[in-house]
């Protein structure tokens, strides 16, 4: 290990430094630096917003990259249409931990339809669930199909989507 300066405030660091003790800098000993990850942004926009933007990493000030487009794709997204760890599907959300209208997530925040091992919604499909019509292991809500309460018109409800879903297959 070498000694070198900050590029920023002109401080005594390491050169394996990652960020420099006196002003953060990130990588202070490279003399420039964009970021870790990857951003990509589609040149069509609609709204101002890109079409298409992918982001994840950090940016050249450190902070974690938001993906912000009509699809957004990335650790951290904000779009119409969502692929996220972290995000926010106003149409439709895919991941980790999703909040949208329409949305399939460990964590599912939805409006409408939520799925996944924690799920919201006036829809909701999982192991634990909150919703008007709710299918899972636990559930709360005003029409229930769960290993403790099977009510009627849940079941009607969700049988009818299953018939409705097998011949879309079909």
């Amino acid at each position: 290990m070498a000694l070198t300066t900050c590029r920023e405030c002109g401080a005594e660091v390491s050169d394996q430094a990652r960020a420099c003790p006196r002003c953060g800098a990130p990588q202070p000993a490279n003399p420039a630096w964009s970021g870790t990850g990857f951003e990509w942004k589609s040149s069509r926009t609609y709204g101002g917003y890109p079409l298409v933007h992918i982001a994840f990493g950090r940016d050249s000030r450190g902070k974690l990259r938001l993906a912000k487009g009509v699809i957004a794709i990335g650790q951290f997204a904000l779009g119409l249409v969502t692929v996220a760890q972290f995000g926010v599907g106003l149409v439709f959300g895919f991941g980790q931990f999703l909040i949208g209208s329409v949305v399939l997530a460990q964590f599912a925040g939805g409006l409408v339809l939520g799925v996944g091992q924690i799920a919201t919604g006036y829809v909701a499909i999982g192991q634990v669930v909150l919703a008007y019509y709710g299918l899972g292991q636990i559930g709360l809500g005003e029409f229930i199909w769960s290993t403790s309460r099977r009510d009627g018109e849940a079941v009607q409800f969700f049988l009818s989507w299953w018939s409705y879903l097998k011949q879309l297959i079909h």
